[in-house]
């Protein structure tokens, strides 16, 4: 069940599953919220099923209120990342109260790291026993047979880095995500153009859609990605991989975050990362290991990094070296799966 009936049609046909299409937003729309509450119950009611188990804030605050007023058995909730740590006065208080509610509702929840799960005991935003991650955090874990840097050749490699105009030489960083604020983007673009300025064999490869509604970057900041000839913006793409291939590090500066599947995927490429001291982000990197872990909002920071990777070539080998196996030896998918599967068991056996 999901907003973007288009996509979905997709997933129905790939998976070979049912699917049911509702409209959520991730704005607050009261009329559209109270619309798709009301269409999920009356589903709910009609399916009867034993597990409703929700991802994302809305989906989560609409799926949790619609299965627990349909008498669901088995209510379920994904804690991904909150929206409201970069919320503060009025919106920060009514994002408190509707995760509360979201918690309430549900009979489980899962944090899918350790910084969220003690962030939610924190706010004391659900009694600790509701609470529970699974496995080593991550909501799917990673395909490592998939995101594996053996699918592309040398040649492979070569072609598009000729078609994106990065010659042999250059050193690429990479950002995978949405082009908004709170992905520290408006921070990456001017680290990186301080560092161009003396390093023009520096290149940054922005893969992701902007977003300019919700949460827009300076215009400064969109202005400087459009006239640099060194920043190439890739848009939305449908398969990373490619993009990673072609890197030397990702950075993600991101301001928050629950478990950010691009900095596994990354990894599983064999890429080292510069992420953030932010949820999920310092479970996936060890500072020194398989990457750097610099302070949030920090450009001064995250360009010394960056620098320090372009200039220490042992360092990036050594970060290199470690980066797939810390990914396939902690968040290989087909484990995580399993033990989600077992938790949906012994949840049923406790009815």
């Amino acid at each position: 069940i999901s907003s973007g009936k288009e996509r979905l049609d997709k997933v129905g046909e790939t998976e070979g599953v049912k699917i049911y299409s509702v409209e959520l937003t991730r704005q607050i729309t009261l009329i559209k919220d109270l619309k798709a509450l009301w269409k999920l119950y009356r589903y709910f009611r009609k399916e009867k099923p034993l597990i409703v188990h929700t991802h994302t804030p809305k989906a989560g605050l609409i799926g949790m209120m619609a299965a627990y007023l349909a008498k669901v058995p088995l209510r379920l909730h994904t804690v991904a990342g909150m929206p409201l740590m970069e919320a503060s006065g009025l919106k920060r208080t009514i994002l408190n109260s509707t995760e509360k509610l979201t918690y309430g509702c549900a009979t489980q929840v899962y944090p899918n790291s350790k910084g969220l799960q003690t962030f939610i005991l924190q706010h004391k935003f659900c009694p600790e026993k509701k609470l529970k991650m699974i496995g080593n955090g991550s909501s799917n874990g990673i395909d490592t047979a998939h995101f594996s840097p053996t699918h592309f050749s040398f040649e492979e490699k070569t072609k598009l880095r000729e078609s994106l105009s990065i010659q042999p030489s250059d050193f690429v960083f990479c950002f995978v995500g949405r082009i908004v604020k709170d992905k520290g983007i408006n921070e990456l673009v001017q680290a990186f153009s301080e560092i161009n300025s003396h390093c023009p064999s520096a290149k940054l490869l922005l893969v992701g859609p902007f977003e300019r509604e919700l949460d827009p970057v300076f215009p400064e900041t969109e202005q400087e990605i459009q006239e640099n000839p060194n920043i190439i913006s890739a848009g939305f793409q449908t398969d990373v991989r490619p993009c990673l291939a072609i890197s030397d590090t990702l950075v993600f500066p991101s301001y928050r975050e629950g478990f950010p599947n691009v900095v596994m995927q990354a990894g599983a490429m064999g890429l080292p990362s510069i992420v953030t001291d932010i949820n999920g982000c310092n479970e996936i990197i060890a500072d020194g290991v398989n990457g750097l872990i610099i302070p949030s909002k920090n450009k001064e920071q995250l360009k010394e990094k960056m620098e320090q990777l372009i200039k220490d070539a042992g360092l990036r080998i050594h970060l290199t070296q470690n980066a797939r196996k810390m990914i396939t030896s902690r968040y290989e998918q087909q484990t995580v799966w399993e033990a989600l599967l077992e938790e949906y068991q012994q949840l049923e056996k406790r009815l």
